[in-house]
């Protein structure tokens, strides 16, 4: 008798009665995690739930989806929980009705997320990327349920410099062009900054290209680099929040290959507000770390894990 899989591929789920499909097909070597939903406003949001004991919340940003985390939640599934999310809009989340995708209603999904349908209580939380402001407002808003943070090319502050000049590019006619008609931060910002052996790999590819397979489904990765600057005064109480984990352990993971959020510049002043974390360099590492070096976060989060056990 073939099983519920065989009948349908898109559908993939741990709970056996629930017959929701994923929007497209992905390669199960690569990704080999049974689909759950949570279901919000009319929307289901994706998320993976993975092993048992300490929930290790991984999150992601622009323009990826829990598929960037697949090769640390095969490695540590047999040593704690991992919960992968994606956001709405990206991945296999729908997208809620009159969305603006921009960070703070991602922040909210992600916070109704943990705490309403999940129900967990004491986490870690694994941040890159927009996974850094989005996450980091939901574990700043609820420190005491932060067991330990990994952080990774990521900021939590005002925007400055050439992450400026960035944001106001994606403000422009010529930007919109880009993002709707090449699928530009997939195909570009991304494909073509991941190491040589995933950037060849069709599976690993199509993963991230099939995910926005239209231009409408590809707005979020236009609204969230212009929010890098628009969203400016939210950044700044964010910035303000960054002290109520200091007393939490902390792991950063820099791909000094992204000269933005990889810089010297930046590395410090992460470390002026968590100046006891443990930080790993990786000189061949972009800034899709997860991709480029997954063993680090793999590391970062025994050693969080080990911490706590003692």
């Amino acid at each position: 008798m073939k099983s519920e899989n065989s009948k349908n591929p898109l559908v993939f789920n741990k709970d056996v009665a629930n017959k929701k499909q994923r929007p497209f097909l992905v390669d199960q070597e690569e990704y080999p995690f049974k689909s759950n939903w949570f279901e919000k406003d009319a929307c289901s949001m994706h998320y993976i739930d993975e092993g048992e004991g300490i929930p290790i919340v991984l999150a992601h940003g622009n323009p990826d989806w829990s598929f960037l985390y697949r090769n640390i939640i095969k490695e540590l599934a047999g040593e704690a929980r991992l919960i992968a999310y994606d956001l709405p809009g990206f991945g296999f989340s729908d997208t809620p009705e009159n969305f603006s995708y921009k960070p703070q209603e991602h922040a909210e999904w992600i916070r109704s997320l943990l705490f309403d349908h999940l129900k967990l209580d004491k986490f870690i939380i694994v941040v890159q990327d927009w996974g850094g402001p989005t996450g980091l407002t939901v574990a700043t808003n609820h420190p005491d349920n932060i067991l330990g943070t990994v952080i990774s090319n990521t900021w939590a502050w005002k925007a400055e410099g050439e992450s400026v000049k960035f944001s106001k590019f994606f403000r422009t006619a010529e930007a919109e062009k880009l993002i709707y008609e090449e699928n530009y931060f997939v195909r570009t910002l991304m494909l073509k900054n991941i190491n040589e052996k995933s950037r060849n790999n069709k599976a690993i590819t199509d993963a991230y290209e099939m995910a926005l397979p239209t231009p409408a489904s590809r707005k979020g990765t236009l609204v969230f680099p212009q929010q890098i600057t628009l969203a400016e005064s939210w950044l700044q109480d964010l910035e303000k929040r960054l002290p109520l984990l200091a007393n939490k352990p902390v792991e950063f993971i820099f791909g000094e290959k992204n000269i933005t959020l990889g810089n010297p510049e930046t590395i410090a002043k992460w470390r002026s507000y968590y100046p006891n974390a443990n930080v790993q360099l990786l000189p061949n590492a972009n800034h899709f770390t997860q991709e480029d070096n997954p063993e680090s976060f793999v590391f970062s989060l025994r050693r969080i894990l080990n911490e706590l056990e003692s």
